[in-house]
């Protein structure tokens, strides 16, 4: 037996891995739909401060910070105020978890 069939599954398995990750990751499109369903766009933008700050603002402050999902997933559910200025963010008690979740994966990965 030849070793080129354990390499092929080995690249197979990998390749599938990774598909899968990428297909668990929100695209803009459908981040920016849920930003406006679940009423985030009222207050927020990707690129400019409106009442909150901007989510490439929130991904370059949190960057490097392995606890930044948990964190910012927990301060959307429950609202906060004081981080970015004096204006409160509501309880964002409607929106599930897994969705906050994938939106705050998703402002994660923005770039300036």
């Amino acid at each position: 037996m030849t070793r080129y069939p354990l390499w092929q599954s080995i690249f197979f398995l990998v390749a599938l891995f990774v598909a899968q990750a990428a297909d668990a990751a929100l695209d803009n499109a459908s981040a920016q739909a849920m930003m406006q369903k679940s009423g985030c766009a009222a207050c927020h933008a990707i690129d400019k401060k409106v009442v909150g700050p901007a989510y490439q603002d929130v991904a370059a402050k949190y960057k490097g910070d392995k606890d930044a999902l948990a964190k910012l997933s927990d301060k959307v559910k429950k609202g906060g105020v004081g981080v970015w200025g004096e204006v409160p963010m509501p309880p964002n008690v409607q929106v599930s978890d897994a969705d906050i979740k994938d939106l705050v994966g998703w402002i994660l990965t923005l770039k300036k």
